[in-house]
C-alpha cells in the first residue's frame, strides 16, 4: 500500500503566534521559539487593511508564479497565512513541493484575531482584516 499523502501540517493562530514571536495585543512578546517567519499570502488590498506586524507580504499569486522567497525568510520555518485558511493551505502545499519548511495557519487571519493577536494597517495602526 502506498503512503497517504498529507501535505504540509497545519497549527492554530495561537501556536503561529507562539512560533513567530507575536503577542496578544497589548501584551509582551510571547516566549516561544522566534525562528520561523510569518508568511501572509493575501493581496495587496487585504494587506494594507491589516497583517500580523512583521510579517513578510508575499502575494499567492506571485509564490504561483515561482517568485522566490526573500532571504530572510530562507531555510527557516515558514508559517503561513491568509484571511480564512485556504490560500495559506495552497502556499505552504507549494513551498514544501518546493523543498521549503512550511505549515499553514487553520482560520487565518480571522482566528489571529479571535486569539487577541495584533493587527496593523500600512500605517503601523491598529488594521482589519479585509
Amino acid at each position: 500500500m502506498s503512503p497517504v499523502h498529507r501535505g504540509p501540517a497545519r497549527i492554530t493562530a495561537p501556536e503561529a503566534a507562539a512560533r513567530t514571536g507575536h503577542a496578544p495585543a497589548g501584551g509582551a512578546p510571547g516566549g516561544g521559539s522566534c525562528g520561523a517567519v510569518l508568511v501572509d499570502v493575501r493581496e495587496a488590498r487585504e494587506w494594507r487593511a491589516g497583517h500580523a506586524p512583521g510579517a513578510l507580504h508575499l502575494p499567492l499569486s506571485a509564490l504561483a508564479s515561482d517568485a522566490y522567497l526573500p532571504p530572510e525568510a530562507r531555510g527557516r520555518l515558514l508559517v503561513v497565512v491568509c484571511r480564512s485558511g485556504n490560500r495559506s493551505r495552497q502556499a505552504a502545499e507549494l513551498l514544501t513541493a518546493r523543498g521549503a519548511d512550511a505549515v499553514d495557519v487553520i482560520g487565518g487571519m480571522r482566528d489571529w484575531v479571535r486569539a487577541g493577536l495584533p493587527v496593523v494597517d500600512q500605517r503601523g495602526e491598529d488594521g482589519t482584516i479585509a
